[in-house]
């Protein structure tokens, strides 16, 4: 099965904002971010999620937008990061986004809980 990737040149930033504005699709971003291919299957694992079908939907969205990189080996498809690109299309965007959302998180987790009514 070959993909449609979008040229260096052809990624837009409405595309990346409108794939990076779903907490699955952000949560990927953070895993994929360590570098390297990232199996599928190990993705939905760190996911916390079984359901590979409700993932394809996720993977076109950042695939088309030109936020990730999708090829498959063998039974497996493998998903990167397309840091390179992304930077140089827009400088800076990716590190500033993966920061947001650890303060995000760091912000979350220090409120405090609130009791059941």
């Amino acid at each position: 099965m070959s993909y449609r990737h979008p040229d260096r040149d052809q990624i837009r930033i409405d595309g990346v904002l409108s794939a990076l504005g779903s907490p699955v699709r952000l949560a990927v971003i953070r895993i994929l971010n360590s570098g390297g291919d990232h199996n599928c299957t190990t993705v939905l694992t760190e996911l916390g999620l079984s359901s590979k079908s409700t993932m394809t939907h996720h993977w076109r969205v950042l695939r088309e937008s030109g936020v990730i990189w999708q090829r498959q080996s063998g039974r497996e498809n493998l998903l990167t990061l397309r840091r390179e690109d992304l930077e140089a299309r827009y400088p800076g965007l990716l590190d500033t986004i993966l920061a947001g959302t650890e303060c995000d998180e760091t912000t979350e987790a220090a409120r405090p809980t609130q009791p059941a009514n």
